[in-house]
C-alpha cells in the first residue's frame, strides 16, 4: 500500500515538473524534495494540476478564436470595383459558371444584377450598331455597283456622315464617277445620276451652294440633250416610233451567250427612258429653284426661271399623253403628289416675291393633288395668306409670265373686293385650323401641331387687318399658348412679336392724355 502511494506520488511530481517546465520555461515550482504528508492530499494536488494544465494550455487557442470573432468582415466591393473585375475576361469566363455567378449573388446580389443589366445594354446596343452598319454599308445602295465603285461610294459616304471630311468626301466621290466612266455604265442610269445627285446634296449639306447648283445644272443638261436628241431621232424616222431599241450586229453574232445575256439584261425602252430623264429634269430643276431663291444665293430671275420651267414642262408632258396617249412601256408621269410639289414650289417662289395673285392658282392645284392630311392645312394656311394680301383687281385678266396653270383668275367665284378676299383669307385658316385639328393619330404628325399654331397666327393677323384689334390680340395669346404646348418655339417668337407690334400700334392710335 505504501509503496502504490509512493509511485503514485512520483509520477504526480513529474507531471507537475513537466507542466511548469512547458507554462513557463527556467522556473520549478515544485521539487522533489518538500515532503507529502497526507495521503489525502494527493487527489488535491490532482485536481489542482489538472486545472492548472487545462488554463495554460487553453489560454492562447482561446484567444485567437475570440480574435478571429472580433475581427470585423471585409466590406463587400464597390460597383466600379465589381465591373472591373467582371470585365477582365479572367474573371469574365469564371464569373459565368454557375458556380460564379452563385457566389457572386452571395457577395453583392445588387451589383450583379446591376452589372448583368450593363453587360446586356451594351451587348443591345453593339448588336444595333452593327446591324446599322451591315445594313449601310452593304445595303442594295452599294451591292448594286461594281466592287470598286462601290468601294468608292462606301468611303465617301463615310467622309459625308461618319467622319466628315470635305476633301477627301470630294476626292472619293469624284473617284466613283471616274470609275463609272472606265467600267462603261451608263451614263443616264439612275446609279451614275444617283451618284451625282448625293454629291450635289453633300456640296449643299456643307454649305458650298454654288457648288451644288453647279452639278444640278449639269444633271439637267444633259437630261435635257438626251430628251432633245430622242424627240428628234423620232421626229425624222431614224429612232423607231415604239422605242424598241435595235440589237446591234455584235450582239446578233454572238450565238447563244448573245442571246442569254440579251435575256437577262433586256435593253430599256427608249420612251420609257426618255420618260425616266424627263422626270429626272423636272424634279432637278424644283430643286434648283429652291436653291436659287435661298438666302445663300439670292438669284430671282434664275429661281423664276428654273421653277417656271418645271411647271410648264409637266403640264405640257401631261398634255401630251392626254392627247397622244401613254406610249408601250413608257410608264407613269409624275405622281399627284409630285405634281403638286412643284406647283407649290413655284407659290412659294411668288409669294417670296409678293405676287400672290399668281400664287393663288397654283396653290388650288397643290391642294387638289395633295393627299397628306397633314400637309392640306399647310397649303390652305398658305391660301390665306395670299388672300389676305391679294391685290383687288377690276376685272380678272391673264397675268403675264403666270404658267397656264389653271382658270382660277377668271372664275366668277374669286373674289374682287378688299372685304371679300379678307373673308375669304378668313376662312381658309379656319378651314386650316380645323383640317388640322380633325386629323386621326394614326396619321397625325408635328406638321398638323404647326399648321394648327399657324392657323391662329393667321386668324389673328386677318382679323388685325379687319380693324378688330381685340380679337386679334386674343388669337394671338391662343397662338402663342398652343405653340408652348407642343413645344413649337418658332410659332411662339412670332406669335409674341405681332402681338407686340399690335400693342404699339394700338398705343400709338390712342390719345395721349
Amino acid at each position: 500500500m505504501s509503496a502504490s502511494i509512493i509511485r503514485s506520488i512520483q509520477t504526480l511530481n513529474r507531471l507537475a515538473i513537466r507542466s511548469s517546465s512547458a507554462s513557463t520555461p527556467g522556473l520549478c515550482l515544485i521539487t522533489r524534495s518538500r515532503p507529502i504528508a497526507r495521503l489525502g492530499a494527493s487527489g488535491t494536488i490532482i485536481d489542482k494540476l489538472q486545472r492548472r494544465h487545462q488554463t495554460t494550455s487553453d489560454r492562447p487557442q482561446d484567444a485567437r478564436k475570440a480574435v478571429k470573432r472580433s475581427a470585423p468582415p471585409p466590406p463587400p466591393p464597390g460597383l466600379m470595383q465589381f465591373l472591373r473585375r467582371a470585365l477582365t475576361f479572367r474573371g469574365l469566363f469564371s464569373s459565368l459558371t454557375p458556380n460564379g455567378l452563385k457566389i457572386l449573388y452571395r457577395q453583392s446580389p445588387i451589383e450583379l444584377v446591376a452589372a448583368l443589366a450593363i453587360l446586356a445594354g451594351l451587348l443591345g446596343i453593339s448588336a444595333y450598331i452593327i446591324k446599322v452598319c451591315i445594313e449601310y454599308f452593304y445595303a442594295r445602295q452599294f451591292t448594286k455597283y461594281p466592287a470598286p465603285i462601290a468601294k468608292s461610294l462606301r468611303r465617301a459616304l463615310y467622309y459625308t456622315n461618319m467622319s466628315p471630311d470635305p476633301q477627301l468626301a470630294k476626292k472619293w466621290y469624284k473617284k466613283a464617277l471616274e470609275q463609272c466612266d472606265e467600267l462603261g455604265l451608263d451614263p443616264y442610269s439612275d446609279d451614275v445620276l444617283g451618284i451625282r445627285i448625293q454629291t450635289a446634296a453633300w456640296l449643299e449639306k456643307i454649305g458650298n451652294y454654288q457648288g451644288a447648283i453647279t452639278v444640278l445644272e449639269s444633271i439637267m443638261k444633259d437630261c435635257t440633250k438626251w430628251v432633245g436628241a430622242m424627240e428628234t431621232g423620232i421626229a425624222d424616222g431614224t429612232i423607231d416610233k415604239s422605242g424598241v431599241t435595235p440589237p446591234s450586229q455584235a450582239t446578233q453574232g454572238d450565238g447563244e451567250q448573245g442571246t442569254q445575256e440579251e435575256e437577262e439584261e433586256k435593253p430599256e425602252n427608249l420612251w420609257h427612258k426618255r420618260n425616266r430623264l424627263l422626270a429626272k429634269a423636272v424634279g432637278t430643276s424644283t430643286k434648283l429653284g429652291e436653291l436659287y431663291a435661298d438666302n445663300h444665293v439670292n438669284d430671282s430671275e434664275n429661281a423664276h426661271a428654273r421653277l417656271t420651267w418645271a411647271v410648264e414642262t409637266a403640264l405640257s408632258e401631261s398634255r401630251r399623253r392626254s392627247a397622244e396617249g401613254v406610249k408601250p412601256e413608257e410608264g407613269k408621269w409624275l405622281t399627284p403628289e409630285e405634281f403638286g410639289g412643284v406647283m407649290e414650289s413655284l407659290a412659294q417662289h411668288y409669294e417670296a416675291r409678293d405676287q400672290f395673285h399668281l400664287a393663288v392658282p397654283l396653290l388650288f392645284q397643290a391642294l387638289r393633288l395633295c393627299q397628306s392630311p397633314c400637309h392640306r392645312p399647310t397649303i390652305m394656311n398658305n391660301l390665306a395668306v395670299s388672300f389676305a394680301q391679294h391685290p383687288v383687281l377690276s376685272t380678272p385678266h391673264a397675268i403675264p409670265d403666270a404658267p397656264a396653270t389653271s382658270d382660277a383668275l377668271s372664275s366668277p367665284g374669286m373674289p374682287t373686293t378688299r372685304d371679300g378676299l379678307l373673308e375669304a383669307a378668313w376662312n381658309w385658316a379656319k378651314n386650316a385650323r380645323r383640317h388640322a385639328k380633325d386629323v386621326e393619330s394614326s396619321e397625325r404628325t408635328p406638321e398638323c401641331d404647326e399648321a394648327c399654331a399657324v392657323a391662329l397666327s393667321n386668324m389673328a393677323d386677318i382679323a388685325s387687318l379687319r380693324g378688330n384689334a381685340t380679337e386679334a390680340a386674343r388669337w394671338f395669346q391662343e397662338c402663342i399658348d398652343f405653340s408652348k404646348k407642343i413645344g413649337f418655339q418658332e410659332g411662339v417668337a412670332q406669335a409674341e412679336a405681332r402681338l407686340q407690334t399690335l400693342k404699339t400700334a394700338n398705343q400709338m392710335r390712342s390719345p395721349t392724355t
